[in-house]
């Protein structure tokens, strides 16, 4: 293994698998660097000198394969590649997990920068953040657009009672690391339970659709939408409401989610939900439902990661106080659903 070779990435192996499967791709000798700030799959930008492309693999020890399936975020990119949806080329997948480590794929490098936070934003002014925050949710419109059929993804999930797999999922992740007494956690699932909204027409979903999850140009247009490792085919307002939770993450005390919502420029949540609705032409009026789920979805994530760091099996600093941002989730997710009555 050279020096220059990161974790989880044999350049030499990977460079003799590039070259038998893309002949004269790879024209000098391959460097490659981590990209910082992912939380799950491993992202490197890779390089010879002249080219750059970007590397995506499963995290080191990952146990179960389906969680970080390559294979979905190869696809729906290749799907997406002649819509209005702008994600990088897909170049080759690779599932023989002998080649590095593990499976992979291989995607162009594109330009652009992921704003993290309000500070970033609040150099650009008010006007360019604006701009910025219209791109996003417009991105997010025609991403729900798509016909999943015309670009070879009619199979790519079940929307047919999504929402309620979808609750029964992450109740079953809530009960396998529940090691405390959560206040209202039960009553807030129950009542979620009890509403499920009727969702309208199914589209391509994200999962995880955020500022920091795309790059932005010198334009400040969405040059490209990046980590598809939660996309399925489902309803679209669950990606509404996420972005709209991430938004109040002051309310709820969200350190580990970006602040770039709280900049001076970036619209109003009301906002953001009536520029969808009118771009999209759906129905948000029970929105509500969608962003009190997305806050139940949250506070198991959380609780996750505490019940591990109690557990002594996370890895690095600033797991402390994860778990006194659970409470406050639950409480505002039944504060929501109050809000219906």
């Amino acid at each position: 293994m050279s020096r220059t070779d990161p974790p989880g990435l044999d350049l030499g192996r990977l460079r003799a698998h590039l070259d038998a499967r893309r002949p004269g791709l790879v024209a000098g000798e391959l460097t490659a660097d981590v990209v910082e700030g992912g939380r799950s799959n491993l992202t490197y930008v890779v390089g010879d000198g002249r080219s750059r492309w970007v590397v995506r693999r499963p995290p080191l020890g990952h146990v179960l394969p389906t969680a970080h399936d390559m294979s979905r975020e190869f696809r729906v990119i290749s799907g997406l590649r002649d819509t209005a949806v702008p994600v990088p080329e897909a170049l080759l997948l690779c599932e023989d997990p002998d080649v590095v480590g593990a499976p992979f794929y291989l995607m162009s490098f594109v330009e652009g920068t992921p704003y993290r936070t309000a500070a970033e934003l609040a150099e650009l002014g008010p006007e360019r953040t604006r701009a910025m925050a219209d791109a996003l949710v417009g991105t997010l419109v025609d991403l729900h657009a798509v016909d999943p059929a015309a670009v070879g993804l009619a199979d790519f999930g079940r929307p047919e009672g999504f929402l309620e797999r979808q609750l029964r999922r992450w109740k079953k992740q809530l009960d396998a690391s529940r090691s405390r007494d959560l206040p209202g956690v039960d009553e807030l699932h129950d009542r979620l339970a009890a509403a499920v909204p009727v969702s309208g027409t199914p589209s391509i979903v994200h999962g995880d659709y955020r500022l920091d999850n795309v790059l932005v140009d010198a334009d400040d247009r969405i040059s490209a939408v990046l980590d598809w490792e939660m996309s399925t085919l489902g309803d679209p307002l669950t990606d509404l409401a996420l972005l709209v939770a991430y938004a109040e993450r002051d309310k709820v005390s969200l350190p580990f989610v970006s602040n770039a919502s709280s900049a001076p420029g970036y619209p109003a949540t009301d906002e953001v939900v009536a520029r969808y609705a009118e771009l999209s032409g759906r129905d948000v009026s029970q929105l509500n439902w969608y962003v009190s789920f997305a806050f139940f979805k949250l506070a198991v994530i959380l609780e996750g990661i505490y019940y591990r760091f109690s557990k002594g099996q996370t890895v690095g600093a600033g797991f402390e106080g994860v778990g006194a941002g659970v409470a406050p989730l639950i409480a505002h997710g039944n504060e929501i659903l109050k809000e219906e009555k």
